[in-house]
């Protein structure tokens, strides 16, 4: 196993003794470091330290098991190193904490607790209290590094987002990717700023509330400076994903497999007060052993995460809609805190736009809405006209705090040819109503970055590889990909870097025409779901749905004790007259998407008289109290 428990006082390392992680290049207080490796693929190995005055070549002893290890004095933080295999190639460490030159360069000696960290006490969120904002490091800013990020914290405080969400910063090639072709999966990009820029970031997070959410990648590693194959079996060829050789969790040799990456969950934890990991796409992690490693991963950090006294989660991407990802185990579950819900997205999508191309053929129902807002999964057993077979499992009794929807992810935009956003399809109440349907549901919601004030730059995909092949691959890829819609042009070169920075958000924006009137929007919205009880207690059980089918106007009731909140969805582009049985009595006006009833405004309209009552708005958006 790669990670141990010590028995250090808490007075040397604070909570983080708890944990240490054993594999990699650890520097000791005499002034050596200790380097230890799994590699069963070679029969010796060295570490080679490159700084001048002190460069050698260092043998290291077989401990069994696969594992090298030896401590080289004189070598501290800072030293760069490669490790020499028994054929002679230089390679970096599989468990560096920093990559300085990229995937091919050597590996740097990192100091994992001189960090002087200032969000002591620190105890992280509920889950039920995120409002996660999904970030693009490289994007989010002119100068695209985690300092950066830091600059626009304040922003996202006065927007009234909870928890940042970072998309994958493990080190890849080049240094402009979307993160997904990640290769050292324990070193922090270092166009970004490196360790350091991040503990900077995490802790500036946490000195205002916000929690991070971490995006991980453990169902593969990128092609490019991928050497993990020259160390040990890391990889398998029973299964396939569509990214490329699947991690080996279950065959020969895959217990320390299993080990590396449940490590970097906790290293993520613990070196980097990381609050959440999201788990990129589990769909494509294969584990037919007795315990799944997606359970053996989730109660190893809930078991760390109770030992440092913090909230820490752990939430999936999974286009399964398999209710066991987040089933408690005693029911036969991995047990994870959460899961995406793509369903929700797909279905408020298809039918605010009319998309019916791709998995956008099994939605585009206004009952796939109402279907969305009372039990999670759109999908839950039907037939799928996509898949062409029966698809998911109900998650009608699954608690509302464990999905996680939105109207827009990275996903979901730069998948799209132009990386073209939402707002370039909808209208101004569309938007006002898909950001209502989002954060005024019962789930955990996300926004992708932009998106509260209609960002006007696309987020298409691209990627910096130095591997020329590669990199045709990857162009010949997308051009494969979107054949079907030649005549719209050709995407964007993915490798030009005239692509990334396209992508790059301009929040100004947020202070004129329409994009104000839609960050106010977003700013209310969020607001009313965390000053409402009725909103902020996430629970399917204290709702109603009354649904329209004829005039798509579908009505969910919030309570909370005596307390009722009435929030009307107009999905037609007609105006609508609201049902006098909910439309009677003195009613308190907290939000009008068409801003014709002031927030705060009180009517009072008895069934007699039903026209006193203003007319929802087509796309519009009424909430209210009734009394």
């Amino acid at each position: 196993m790669a990670a141990t428990t010590v028995t250090e006082t808490a007075s040397e390392h604070s909570k983080e003794s708890l944990w240490r992680l054993d594999i990699g290049a650890t520097p000791l207080e005499n002034g050596s470091t200790c380097f230890r490796v799994w590699a069963p693929n070679v029969k010796k190995l060295s570490v080679l330290i490159l700084d001048e005055d002190k460069k050698k070549v260092t043998p290291l002893i077989e401990e069994g098991d696969g594992y090298f290890t030896a401590t080289i004095e004189s070598v501290r933080e800072g030293d760069r190193y490669f490790y020499l295999l028994d054929d002679g190639a230089e390679r970096p460490d599989p468990a560096s904490r920093f990559q300085p030159a990229g995937v091919h360069g050597p590996s740097q000696v990192v100091a994992p607790y001189r960090y002087d960290w200032n969000d002591n006490g620190w105890p992280g969120i509920p889950l039920d209290k995120y409002i996660i904002y999904e970030l693009h490091v490289g994007v989010f800013t002119p100068d695209g590094t985690f300092d950066a990020v830091i600059s626009r914290l304040d922003y996202l405080c006065t927007l009234g987002i909870t928890a940042v969400e970072l998309m994958p910063v493990a080190q890849f090639p080049g240094d402009r990717n979307w993160g997904y072709d990640g290769t050292y999966i324990y070193a922090p990009q270092n166009s970004y700023g490196g360790p350091d820029g991040l503990k900077r970031l995490v802790d500036a997070c946490h000195s205002k509330g916000l929690a991070v959410i971490m995006d991980v990648v453990y169902n593969h590693l990128g092609p490019e400076g991928n050497y993990l194959h020259g160390f040990g079996p890391y990889f398998t060829d029973r299964y396939r994903t569509p990214w490329g050789d699947a991690v080996n969790f279950d065959g020969p040799d895959s217990d320390p497999v299993r080990s590396y990456f449940i490590s970097n969950a906790l290293y993520w934890i613990t070196e980097f007060h990381i609050d959440a990991l999201r788990l990129d796409a589990i769909h494509g992690i294969y584990d037919f052993s007795a315990r799944h490693i997606l359970q053996e991963l989730t109660g190893a950090i809930h078991q760390h995460g109770a030992a440092l006294n913090r909230l820490v989660y752990v939430i999936a991407e999974s286009d399964l809609n398999d209710v066991r990802v987040i089933n408690p185990t005693d029911l036969g579950g991995y047990g994870l805190d959460a899961q995406w819900n793509d369903d929700f997205h797909h279905a408020l999508r298809s039918l605010l736009t009319g998309d019916r191309a791709g998995y956008y053929g099994d939605f585009g129902l206004f009952s796939h809405i109402v279907k969305g807002f009372r039990e999670g999964f759109i999908l839950s057993g039907e037939y799928s006209l996509f898949r062409r077979r029966r698809h998911g499992s109900s998650s009608a009794e699954i608690p509302s705090g464990q999905l996680v929807v939105f109207s827009q992810n990275h996903d979901q935009v730069g998948n799209r040819m132009r990386g073209e956003r939402l707002g370039e399809h909808l209208s101004l109440q569309q938007l006002k109503l898909a950001a209502a349907t989002v954060l005024l549901s019962p789930y955990v919601p996300v926004l992708f970055m932009g998106e509260e004030y209609t960002e006007s730059a696309p987020f298409p995909y691209f990627v910096s590889h130095g591997d020329v092949d590669l990199v045709k691959a990857v162009r010949q890829g997308r051009m494969n990909e979107f054949t079907a819609f030649a005549r719209q042009g050709t995407p964007p070169d993915p490798q030009a870097e005239e692509t990334f920075l396209s992508a790059k958000l301009n929040p100004e924006q947020r202070h004129h025409g329409d994009h104000r009137i839609l960050f106010n929007f977003y700013c209310e919205l969020i607001n009313l779901r965390k000053e409402c009880s009725a909103l902020a207690r996430l629970s399917k059980d204290d709702m109603q749905i009354v649904a329209c089918e004829e005039e798509r106007v579908l009505t969910v009731i919030r309570r909370d004790g005596e307390k009722q909140l009435f929030c009307l969805f107009n999905y037609s582009d007609q105006k609508r007259v609201i049902p006098p049985q909910l439309a009677s009595g003195t009613l308190h006006i907290l939000l009008d998407s068409s801003g014709n009833c002031l927030p705060g405004s009180c009517i009072s309209v008895y069934s007699s008289r039903p026209k006193t009552f203003p007319m929802l708005a087509p796309f519009g958006v009424i909430v209210y109290r009734k009394e």
